[in-house]
């Protein structure tokens, strides 16, 4: 997966996919952290500091190979996305932390994924085939934080074109995450059942840790069942395209990519049992406040 097309492509799709999230913000989504100070600070911490221990733990646990261990790493260290809006939503969570969240953490992103990456690179000995130097640091900080900025320029200005383009450049998002996943995937295909034994254990563990401790952490600081939920999916649900078109496109290696290949699969039915599990005998699948309408 070294061809033009790759290299060159798959950062241009994501710099669209991150336009698009840029559509669905506001500078007030930023703001809202003074409003409901102690659930955004909660899920950042969490995003920004629990996880990547979570993640170097069960790495060290179950002794996974260098390449392996960085592409976990880089996964925990991936920012929330649309798609935790999305499950938010299915359950009834409350849309505007996740819009919140979904806003500040890819601000952040830009900054702690090349940190922990590095980290990783250095501490399991995958610094001789691996390297995030700063040009590409900087090609990080620009593939996320630019079109996200345009996106949201472009709101600001226009929001009925912001609102017309939210249904394509979600599509499209889906197309380019399941391209990747297959391409992933082909190139790979000779170890690909090795992969699978190594890190999907590991992954199925990483996501159901992250969607519990994002939710249980809500409720031990007394926040809404609503936000609780927000959390929970912000947190346990990540935006896998970034650390896939990090891993292939910038670090060169579809190995690095196996882990969050394998979590874009599992995610997707681990959130929604988790989803149910948490709003099991209430009225709705929701929480006990009404959460803020979804916006377009």
């Amino acid at each position: 997966m070294d061809s033009g097309l790759i290299t060159v492509g798959l950062p241009i799709a994501l710099a669209i996919i991150m336009f698009g999230l840029g559509l669905s913000l506001t500078v007030g989504d930023f703001a809202r952290i003074g409003r409901e100070p102690r659930a955004v600070v909660l899920a950042l911490a969490v995003q920004v500091l629990v996880l990547p221990v979570v993640a170097f733990g069960l790495v060290k646990g179950f002794g996974l190979s260098p390449l392996l261990a960085v592409g976990v790493m880089l996964l925990a260290a991936s920012p929330g996305g649309t798609t935790a809006n999305l499950f938010s939503h299915l359950f009834r969570g409350d849309i505007a932390l996740n819009i919140t969240l979904t806003a500040i953490n890819s601000v952040l992103a830009a900054f702690t994924i090349p940190l922990i990456t590095n980290f990783a690179i250095r501490h399991f000995g995958a610094e001789g085939e691996l390297g995030l130097q700063f040009g590409k640091v900087a090609g990080v900080v620009a593939l996320v934080l630019v079109p996200v900025a345009i996106g949201m320029a472009v709101r600001s200005r226009r929001a009925e074109l912001a609102a017309r383009a939210d249904r394509p450049v979600r599509v499209f998002s889906i197309v380019v995450l399941v391209a990747i996943i297959i391409g992933a995937v082909l190139q790979e295909r000779e170890n690909i059942f090795d992969y699978l034994s190594q890190v999907g254990l590991v992954t199925g563990l990483f996501c159901l840790l992250s969607l519990t401790i994002g939710y249980g952490s809500a409720l031990l600081l007394r926040l809404s069942h609503a936000q609780a939920i927000a959390a929970s999916m912000e947190i346990g649900i990540h935006n896998t395209t970034i650390a896939l078109t990090i891993a292939i496109s910038i670090l060169g290696s579809t190995t690095v990519a196996m882990p969050s290949a394998v979590y874009s699969l599992l995610m997707y039915l681990l959130a929604t049992a988790f989803g149910f599990a948490i709003t099991r005998g209430r009225k709705g699948p929701g929480a006990a406040s009404t959460p803020a309408p979804l916006r377009a």
